[in-house]
């Protein structure tokens, strides 16, 4: 770690070493640098949704974790995994302890589908259920019922195409993925034939993006059908030059979507516009859904009366996220983000990524929120001498906590590595205990940097 020559170095912590965690330390770095900064994140893995969030057939995308070891490799950056805030250190000692926080903790709830019969076994949130398949620690036993031959997912984002596609994809397909294994044990024996993808509004007020969606057009086995009434003929002469250019090239996949032939393959993802989901039918799990048909009224959607009924036997739910609370600090009304004023919560207090601006952009834009942050607690902080990481290893110490460091993380992900099966990068480890099987040393206390 870099010392000052007054011993005056500014400590900071940022909570979650997630995108929006590692972004923020590589700017404090910049902004400040002579100050040391401890990532702290509640699992023993860092990367948050880059691991647990990506969906696991997209392995390009989860290369940014490259640049994330390059940040946590900084002489002045250290990553401290497997504590939690509130259960192992709380908000206060740590705001005690430390210059400025910074609270990078995402919004992992999922928002809950509020209508009858949505309790009956077989509903899950995207959150979750991407962190099923993802291997996550608080998901692994999710255990979603994939035996009947319809499924449905509610919500128009990418999300609702990565889990449909997941479930369509053939199994082998997925086999050179880092999907979980039993995840993967489940889709082989999956009964899925029909995945149908439901939005509230018109297809192009779907908040896709084109390359989600042509490659739904190249699965092998699967093909992506949509309805022809449902698909616009012309986009509307009104619409700024770059919203058009953007929804004309989706208007161009759904357009290919309705001349599709639905037994041409085995199996199909579906797209249903302008319905919302109204009951959850079923006895003693999910039999089918029922929705009213929509349309769209001085841009609210309004419902028709008129119902139809999906046979299903899984409903995954991907109408947003929700954030978790930390402490006393108020959740702004819409329950997606913490309440603050261009990311200061409180006096040394931040906030970053999704939990500043609710669940919105793409990996990148954590980067601007970063810069942004640094910047303010450069200017914010004052001259330092806050014990940081010394205070935090004695908390930790009376609490007995087996935290691990980026050393460890190493140590977990080669042996997940040389664990995988033929093509596929690693195999994930779900087991928390499995995980610090795998830590330098075996009392908490990995080698100062």
């Amino acid at each position: 770690m870099t010392h000052s020559v007054n011993g005056a170095t500014r400590k900071f912590a940022i909570v979650g070493a997630g995108p929006a965690g590692f972004y923020t330390a590589e700017a404090l770095t910049t902004a400040c640098p002579d100050c040391e900064i401890d990532l702290i994140d509640r699992l023993p893995t860092p990367y948050g949704l880059v691991r647990s969030g990506v969906a696991p057939d997209h392995q390009a995308t989860k290369k940014i974790q490259e640049t994330f070891d390059g940040i946590a490799a900084l002489p002045n950056v250290r990553f401290i995994g497997n504590v939690e805030i509130g259960r192992d250190v709380s908000l206060v000692e740590l705001r005690e302890i430390y210059d400025a926080v910074v609270l990078a903790s995402g919004a992992p709830y999922d928002v809950a589908l509020d209508i009858p019969g949505a309790e009956l076994p077989g509903v899950y949130g995207a959150a979750a259920f991407v962190g099923w398949y993802n291997a996550h620690p608080e998901h692994a036993g999710l255990n979603p019922q994939l035996d009947q031959a319809g499924a449905v997912v509610i919500g128009n984002g990418n999300v609702a195409i990565d889990i449909a596609r997941i479930l369509s994809r053939p199994p082998a397909d997925l086999a050179t993925s880092d999907i979980a294994d039993y995840a993967l044990q489940q889709l082989r024996n999956s009964q899925i034939a029909d995945v149908h993808i439901v939005g509230r509004r018109g297809a192009l007020d779907a908040k896709f993006t084109t390359v989600e969606l042509r490659e739904l057009g190249e699965l092998h086995d699967v093909v992506a059908l949509a309805e022809p009434a449902q698909i616009p003929a012309a986009l509307d002469d009104n619409l700024p030059p770059r919203e058009r250019r953007l929804k004309a090239k989706n208007l161009e996949c759904f357009q290919a979507f309705a001349k599709e032939d639905a037994t041409s393959r085995p199996r199909r993802i579906r797209f249903q516009f302008n319905a919302r989901p109204i009951r959850v039918l079923g006895e003693t799990r999910v039999e089918a859904i029922r929705f009213e048909r929509t349309q769209v009224d001085n841009g609210r959607v309004v419902g028709s009366g008129e119902t139809f009924d999906v046979p299903c036997g899984l409903i995954v739910a991907a109408i947003g996220y929700q954030a978790r609370p930390i402490g006393d600090l108020a959740v702004a009304a819409a329950g997606n983000r913490l309440e603050n004023v261009d990311g200061l919560v409180a006096p040394g207090l931040y906030v970053v990524g999704w939990l500043k601006r609710g669940p919105s952009g793409k990996i990148g834009t954590n980067r601007l929120d970063g810069e942004e942050v640094a910047e303010r607690i450069r200017a914010e902080t004052g001259i330092g001498g806050k014990p940081g990481f010394q205070a935090l290893q004695q908390i930790l110490d009376r609490q007995q906590v087996q935290w691990t460091d980026f050393a460890d993380w190493k140590k977990i992900e080669h042996a997940e590595t040389i664990a995988a099966s033929d093509g596929a990068p690693r195999r994930k480890f779900f087991a928390i205990p499995e995980m610090l099987k795998h830590r330098v040393k075996p009392d908490g206390h990995p080698p100062e940097p």
